[in-house]
C-alpha cells in the first residue's frame, strides 16, 4: 500500500505545513528540555510511525521518555497489543490513552513520577529540598496533547480543539504537588520528505487543512479503501450507495458530489474524510472481516512487523448516511 501511496502522490502538490509559530516553538522547546526530567511524547495511535518528528531522538538524547499512543478507541485490541510489543522491544514505555475520556491519564501520571523519582533522591543527597517532577509533553499537531493535560488536571487549563495548530505557545501547568507539565504546540519538520506519511497525516487530520487539497486526499483515501474489496470497497458502497469504479477515487468523489452536494466536489471530499475520521464507515459494516474499514485501511499503510491482523468487530445494521 505504501508503494501505491507514493505512486498516487507523485503528480500532486506536496503536503507541507509549517506555520510561523513552529520555528519559534522548536527553539524554545529545545531550551526548556534542559529543565525537563521526563519527556512524554504523544502520537496518534492510528499512525504512530508517521506522527513522530524525525529529530525527536536527537532532541531528547538520554532523557527518560514515555510514549503515549492517544485515540486508543480508534484501533483494535489486537493492534494495541502489537504496537505495545513493537515499542517495548525498543525499550520504550508505552501508555495508551483516550484524551477525550481521560483513559490512561492516571497511569501516565504514576509512570512519569516513577521514572523521575531519582531526581529528588539526588537532591536530598545534596541537602536540597525535593521539587515537583517536570514532564514535557511533545508531539505532532492535533494528536491530543492539550486534551491529555486537561484530563489529567480535571479542568480546562490548556486550549484544545479537534484541529491542528490550536496551541501556539509553551505553557507550564502544575498537577498537584508532585508534577509540573509543559504543554507545547505541535511541531512538524520544516519539510516533510515522506509524502506517503504526509497523506496519512492529512487523512487522520493531524496536519493543517491548508497544507493539502481536500479533494486529492479524499480521492486517495477512496483508492486505498478500493484496494480492499471485502472491507473498504464494501464500506463505501454501503454508506454512499455509489459503486466504486475500479480504483478511481476522483470519479467516486465527483459522483458523490453530484448525488449529495449539487456538484460541489470540495464538500463531497470533506464528507468522505470527515466520515472516515469519525469511524462512520464501520456503522452497519458486516463484511465478514473482523475489523472496521478505518482500522484495516490505516493498518495497511502504517507498517509494523509485529502487526499481522486485527480482531475488532463492529456490528449494527444502520448503513445509511446520517
Amino acid at each position: 500500500m505504501d508503494a501505491d501511496l507514493y505512486y498516487w502522490t507523485r503528480a500532486l502538490r506536496p503536503v507541507q505545513w509549517y506555520p510561523g509559530h513552529i520555528a519559534k516553538t522548536e527553539k524554545e522547546l529545545k531550551e526548556q528540555l534542559k529543565l525537563i526530567d521526563v519527556v512524554i511524547e504523544v502520537r496518534d495511535a492510528r499512525i504512530p510511525l508517521s506522527t513522530t518528528h524525525p529529530q525527536m531522538d536527537l532532541w531528547l538524547g538520554n532523557r527518560k521518555r514515555i510514549l503515549v499512543l492517544n485515540r486508543e478507541d480508534m484501533i483494535s485490541t489486537a493492534d494495541r497489543n502489537a504496537w505495545a510489543m513493537h515499542f517495548s522491544r525498543q525499550g520504550t514505555k508505552v501508555v495508551f490513552s483516550n484524551g477525550q475520556l481521560g483513559m490512561g491519564t492516571m497511569k501516565l501520571s504514576r509512570l512519569a513520577k516513577s521514572l523521575a523519582a531519582g531526581v529528588n533522591v539526588k537532591r536530598r543527597a545534596k541537602g536540597l529540598l525535593p521539587r515537583p517532577v517536570r514532564a514535557g509533553i511533545v508531539g505532532y499537531p492535533n494528536v491530543g496533547k492539550s486534551s491529555l493535560i486537561n484530563r489529567l488536571l480535571k479542568r480546562r487549563m490548556c486550549p484544545a480543539a479537534p484541529r491542528p495548530g490550536v496551541t501556539r505557545e509553551l505553557k507550564w501547568v502544575r498537577f498537584g504537588k508532585d508534577l509540573e507539565l509543559l504543554d507545547s504546540p505541535g511541531i512538524l519538520p520544516m519539510r516533510i520528505s515522506d509524502q506517503a506519511a504526509a497523506i496519512k497525516l492529512a487523512i487522520c487530520d493531524d496536519i493543517g487543512e491548508r497544507s493539502y487539497d481536500v479533494a486529492d486526499v479524499a480521492a486517495i483515501l477512496v483508492q486505498m479503501l478500493a484496494k480492499l474489496p471485502t472491507v473498504g470497497m464494501k464500506a463505501l458502497q454501503n454508506r454512499y450507495k455509489i459503486d466504486v469504479d475500479g480504483q478511481c477515487g476522483k470519479m467516486f468523489i465527483e459522483k458523490l458530489a453530484l448525488r449529495l452536494f449539487n456538484g460541489d466536489v470540495h464538500q463531497a471530499a470533506f464528507r468522505v474524510l470527515s466520515d472516515f475520521r469519525k469511524g462512520k464507515f464501520a456503522r452497519g459494516y458486516n463484511g465478514g472481516h473482523k475489523q472496521t474499514p478505518e482500522a484495516y485501511c490505516i493498518l495497511m499503510v502504517e507498517k509494523c512487523d509485529d502487526i499481522q491482523s486485527s480482531q475488532l468487530y463492529i456490528g449494527g445494521n444502520d448503513d445509511s448516511l446520517d
